[in-house]
């Protein structure tokens, strides 16, 4: 039976993959490339990505409206973070490091578009699939906390951030304790036979 390595106060947990340098570099990349988008680009729009995004937040709609018509309006919202969560937790349970990380950061990803969606609460600025209601103007009028719409989508925008660069930093350290532990020399087994014969003068 394997024991868990430990390198540097970072364990490895038995069972999972280890984290090659290839991985490492494109869950880096992934980061890099939602956060450019975000950061520097004129829509917060990342290609692909965000058309998969909102197709998930689109159907989030009417299928939590199955089952309440009031929650209808967070169904978009909770779809966006509920299939990152997904994937995340089954790329924990079969012990891929680098899946793991890329959902965290599709997860941190979906904040960073709740977050826009969000700040756009009372200007109501953004185009609208449909031209429907605008979720957050509604949630946050519910909470009675439509004023706060721009801090709330500040610190959601923080905790994206956070995710994001925790995750690929988590994968680094990941890296760094397996490439540690596949340097270590294993330990060569000496037989009670063995320890007897080496014992006599």
């Amino acid at each position: 039976m394997k024991l868990p390595v430990e390198r540097e106060n970072f364990q490895i947990t038995p069972g999972a993959a280890p984290v090659s340098l290839g991985g490492l570099l494109a869950a880096l990349v992934f980061g890099a490339v939602c956060l450019g988008f975000h950061w520097f680009g004129r829509d917060g729009w990342v290609p692909l990505l965000d058309s998969a995004n909102l197709a998930l937040h689109e159907a989030g709609h009417p299928l939590v409206g199955i089952f309440s018509a009031r929650a209808t309006v967070y169904g978009g919202t909770l779809f966006q973070l509920v299939f990152p969560l997904a994937a995340a937790w089954h790329f924990r349970r079969t012990g891929n490091p680098v899946g793991l990380a890329a959902a965290l950061v599709w997860l941190g990803e979906n904040l960073f578009n709740i977050a826009r969606y969000m700040a756009d609460a009372r200007v109501q600025e953004l185009p609208l699939v449909g031209s429907g209601d605008h979720d957050w103007t509604e949630i946050f009028g519910r909470w009675g906390i439509l004023h706060l719409d721009g801090r709330i989508a500040s610190l959601t925008r923080g905790c994206g951030l956070l995710l994001t660069a925790g995750a690929v930093l988590w994968l680094y350290r990941r890296w760094r304790a397996d490439s540690q532990g596949g340097l270590a020399q294993p330990t060569k087994k000496i037989s009670p036979r063995d320890r007897n014969a080496r014992s006599r003068p």
